[in-house]
C-alpha cells in the first residue's frame, strides 16, 4: 500500500512539473532581464547585457537600437554608430539618448572597460535595455572586422 501511496505522488509531481512548464511564456530578446543572447550583468540597481562580436553581428542585421561610441579619446567607430558620447560624461549626456529609458542602447570602447562603466551609469539613472560589446573594438578587429577611421 506504501508503494503505491508513493508512486502516486510522484506520478503527481511529475504532471505538476510537466504541465507548469508547458504553461510558462517563452522569454523575448526584448526583456533585458532574461535574454535568449548575451550574458547579464548585474550591477547595483539592475543588470545590462554582454554581448559577443558574432551576437553583436546578428543584431546588427534588423538594428533597431542606438550604438553609441563611449571610447575617448576618440579612436575610431563600428560601422553604423549614432553617437559618440564620452564615457565619463554619459550622465551629463542624457538627451542626445533615446527618450525612452526602456529603449535599447548599445555601447561599446576600445576594450570595454569604458563601455562597461557607462552601462553602469545607465543602469543606475534608470535605463533599463543597456547592452554592451564584450571585448570592444578590439574584439571587432580581431575578428578582421573594419573599424572607420
Amino acid at each position: 500500500m506504501k508503494k503505491i501511496n508513493l508512486l502516486s505522488l510522484l506520478l503527481v509531481m511529475v504532471t505538476i512539473l510537466s504541465l507548469s512548464a508547458c504553461l510558462s511564456s517563452p522569454t523575448s530578446t526584448s526583456d533585458s532581464t532574461s535574454p535568449q543572447i548575451g550574458k547579464v550583468i548585474k550591477v547595483d540597481q539592475g543588470s545590462y547585457i554582454d554581448i559577443s562580436v558574432p551576437e553583436f553581428q546578428k543584431m546588427m542585421e534588423n538594428k533597431d537600437f542606438t550604438l553609441v561610441n563611449v571610447h575617448v579619446p576618440f579612436e575610431g567607430d563600428l560601422p553604423s554608430t549614432d553617437l559618440s558620447i564620452p564615457f565619463d560624461t554619459i550622465g551629463q549626456n542624457l538627451d542626445q539618448l533615446p527618450g525612452d529609458k526602456s529603449g535599447k542602447i548599445v555601447l561599446y570602447c576600445r576594450s570595454d572597460r569604458m563601455s562597461n562603466i557607462a552601462a553602469q551609469e545607465l543602469v543606475k539613472l534608470g535605463y533599463t535595455n543597456i547592452w554592451n560589446l564584450d571585448g570592444g573594438m578590439v574584439a571587432w578587429e580581431q575578428a578582421g572586422l573594419p573599424i572607420e577611421r
